[in-house]
């Protein structure tokens, strides 16, 4: 699957921090092409258009191009520009991306990507952030990127046999700061989406003296059932609220079922690649691309090589199963709320989500941008790096 070149010490005598190199051996690849060729294809539900899932001809269409076109060496040549690297942290291989700045003052920034996401949501804002001047951009606003694969997904697999301690969003967040003291960093932020908008905030609270400051993609501000909350809202502020309940309401309800019985769900993702492809489709277009009209086909605002390449990461590395630990381990509610460090978010939504996240966390930047996809360093990626460089601008580096 992977090549580990011979180790390489970085700090300590006792700390080996390994390069590493994606090389996906061809029978797999050719396993892939032949998997999805011998799909078994359902009958499309009456009436079923996107209201009951994925449609069979637009997952059709998607898998043919999959199997036909897609040029998975294409994608893992880029993936491997990055330098990547395995260190072994808690009995966990960890894998990251560690892409130093050509500009000796740059910020270290730590980002954590989604659910169910890879390090491919970070690959088209990687160099913006870490080479500004090459893109037109201010050489002071310059990040060396640390981006992790989270336990379970990708190549940071678990290890065998089941490590017999559960693995939570707060023990990753150790894991994270244990990572960047091994890297030398002294002083960093941080970076999260969906699941890392929740290992983010944690990272701050247990590492806080290192930490200059916190951003996350939304999340925050969103109303768990205290009345006090809303008091004083307009009708404007309810109504946003009223929408976003009746979008979370209209999901596909995998929440609760990857929370209580994500082994059964297992088998079939690990399986068949279809099914993993339609599971991660249906992610990405969840809320934000969702058509509101559902003889509609969703907003394709994510290039499908991006999607497939994601899709591909997991079916090569088997973690489509493994990556479900964030909801049964009950990791995957609202982002803990800390006042120890400065907060940015972007794209959050109106101001009533604000003052509510307000109460609880230091926010200093806030952002009502709109995407096509929850995946905005994916879907949007000028947008996101326009943002945490707004950030991290109002910070002392």
């Amino acid at each position: 699957m992977a090549n580990n070149h011979q180790d390489t010490m970085y700090q300590d005598s006792e700390i080996f921090i390994r390069p590493f190199h994606i090389d996906i051996p061809q029978q797999d690849i050719d396993d892939l092409r032949a998997r999805i060729a011998h799909t078994r294809w359902p009958s499309q539900l009456p009436g079923g258009d996107w209201s009951r899932g994925i449609p069979v001809s637009y997952l059709k269409e998607l898998v043919e191009y999959w199997q036909n076109e897609y040029d998975w060496r294409e994608y893992e040549q880029k993936l491997n520009a990055f330098p990547q690297f395995i260190t072994d942290i808690e009995g966990q291989q960890i894998h990251f991306l560690h892409v130093r700045s050509p500009e000796p003052h740059a910020l270290p920034l730590i980002m954590t990507h989604s659910w169910p996401n890879s390090i491919v949501e970070f690959m088209n804002i990687i160099g913006p952030l870490t080479n500004p001047r090459a893109y037109g951009g201010d050489p002071s606003m310059a990040f060396h990127i640390v981006a992790p694969s989270l336990p379970g997904f990708a190549f940071s697999t678990f290890p065998e046999p089941a490590d017999e301690t559960p693995w939570s969003i707060k023990r990753v967040a150790s894991v994270w700061a244990e990572l960047m003291h091994r890297l030398g960093y002294e002083a960093y932020g941080a970076h999260g989406n969906d699941a890392g908008a929740l290992v983010s905030p944690e990272l701050a609270i247990l590492d806080a003296e290192h930490m200059i400051g916190v951003h996350i993609t939304g999340g925050l501000g969103i109303p768990m059932g205290d009345p006090s909350e809303l008091e004083g809202c307009s009708e404007e502020e309810m109504a946003e609220i009223t929408h976003l309940a009746e979008l979370f309401e209209g999901g596909s309800g995998y929440a609760p079922y990857l929370s209580n019985r994500p082994q059964t769900l297992s088998y079939g993702l690990l399986d068949s690649p279809v099914a993993g492809l339609a599971f991660l489709v249906e992610r990405f277009k969840e809320f934000d691309g969702w058509p509101k009209n559902t003889e509609e086909i969703p907003q394709e605002p994510i290039h499908k090589d991006l999607l497939l390449t994601n899709a591909s990461v997991y079916w090569l590395t088997q973690t489509f199963a493994s990556s479900a630990w964030t909801y049964y381990e009950g990791a995957a509610g609202m982002p803990t709320n800390q006042m120890r460090v400065p907060t940015g978010v972007s794209h959050g939504g109106g101001s009533v989500f604000r003052r509510i996240a307000e109460a609880k966390n230091d926010i200093i930047h806030w952002s009502n941008r709109e995407s096509g996809s929850h995946m905005v360093a994916m879907a949007d990626p000028e947008s996101l790096i326009e943002d945490i460089r707004a950030f991290f601008s109002k910070l002392t580096r």
